[in-house]
């Protein structure tokens, strides 16, 4: 057994179980040089928190056991292809790579279809389902200045 199949496995194991007990049936193991650092598995309703997806809870936790905002040298394996949230929480973590077992069709026939969501980001604001409208606001730009000039800050 290869040590992608070893983690991904682990992560299928957790996802199962998280389906067992009716809270979602997807997980997510991160490792670090082959080791296990941090594990998550969908919380969306035990936590009433719609971004508690697998691939989120597991990266939170292995930023905290890392003491960084980034993934640098690490792994994802996540039970099925991340969907649009989770994937673009994995670009900001920047890991060193994502493997995944399940498609995102497979997850398509049992409820879960993220094809809505690709559709609406390609459209303009006026066309989303939500309205999304930008509102000019006196000195909105003040904290993205007060970045831009601060030199103390920590780029990300």
């Amino acid at each position: 057994m290869s040590i992608h199949t070893k983690h991904l496995q682990q992560a299928l194991d957790i996802a199962l179980a998280s389906a067992q007990k009716g809270t979602g049936p997807f997980a997510c193991v991160i490792t670090k040089d082959d080791q296990v650092i941090a594990t998550g598995h969908n919380q969306v309703v035990e936590l009433n928190d719609p971004t508690a997806h697998a691939e989120i809870q597991a990266i939170r936790a292995a930023c905290k056991v890392l003491g960084s905002h980034q993934l640098t040298g690490c792994i994802i394996y996540s039970s099925s292809l991340p969907c649009p949230q989770c994937l673009g929480a994995i670009y900001w973590a920047r890991p060193e790579a994502v493997y995944h077992a399940n498609t995102a069709e497979e997850a398509a026939k049992i409820g879960f279809d993220d094809k809505f969501i690709y559709e609406e980001i390609s459209k303009a604001n006026e066309d989303r389902k939500y309205i999304m409208q930008k509102i000019e606001v006196p000195d909105a730009l003040r904290a993205f200045e007060a970045w831009e000039q601060n030199p103390n800050k920590t780029t990300y």
